[in-house]
């Protein structure tokens, strides 16, 4: 799949015009195009897109979640090495990238914000890694062929949360193994995971009402018998 189609690549200047390149101060290793406040970068989203009360721009922003998970793939690179790997919800593409430097085979990226694989493009360019990106709706449709799968702050809406479960039981049926990296959001179902690590990660006030967020990264818990939950 290509990383961005020629009709996005208006997205691509938007987004270089209007963040810096910096490195998310739990994943230094890694820099991304970040925006240094929400509201006016998603106001100029709206501008861009022609369009009133558009999605927040997930992309422009390196979400606990997402930091925490990056971090334990770059430094548990068996988890994804060798592997084909699918990073859903990707945003800006952070989660994706630590993957690729962690040695995975290859790394789709998934966002159904045409605007996010335009970041991620960027991204991977400016960590010289190759990641590919896709805008279709994956929660709507089997999962494909994964070794593994990366999930990072998903849980924050109660629908999308069901969605995910959903997708992540089918993954597991067919051979997948699941990560889950999430600060404790209202719709995360801890008891059906286990964690692996736990990060105090550096975040923005002005959206998480902090500056420190403690967050885990999360594999399935195993039933009784070695099956998985669904």
């Amino acid at each position: 799949m290509s990383v961005l189609l020629k009709e996005d690549t208006g997205f691509a200047h938007f987004i270089a015009a209007n963040t810096k390149l910096i490195a998310p101060p739990h994943v230094p290793e890694i820099r991304l195009h970040l925006a240094e406040e929400s509201l006016p970068i998603w106001q100029k989203t709206e501008d861009e897109l022609g369009e009133m009360n558009v999605p927040p721009p997930f992309w422009a922003f390196a979400w606990a979640g997402g930091q925490a998970l990056a971090r334990y793939l770059l430094d548990h690179p068996h988890e994804v090495a060798g592997k084909p790997v699918l990073d859903l919800g990707t945003g800006s593409g952070l989660v994706a990238i630590a993957a690729m430097k962690a040695g995975a085979a290859s790394v789709l990226a998934a966002d159904i914000d045409r605007m996010a694989l335009a970041a991620v493009r960027l991204n991977a360019e400016a960590n010289a890694v190759n990641v590919a990106a896709t805008s279709a709706d994956l929660l709507a449709d089997p999962p494909g062929a994964f070794g593994t799968i990366l999930v990072g702050d998903l849980f924050y809406e109660r629908d999308l949360a069901q969605r995910v479960m959903t997708f992540i039981a089918a993954a597991e049926q067919v051979g997948a193994r699941v990560l889950v990296g999430d600060p404790a959001r209202s719709y995360f179902p801890r008891d059906a995971f286990v964690q692996l690590a736990v990060y105090e990660v550096p975040v923005t006030r002005e959206l998480e009402d902090a500056l420190v967020k403690k967050t885990a990264v999360w594999a399935r818990r195993p039933k009784t018998g070695g099956k998985l939950e669904g």
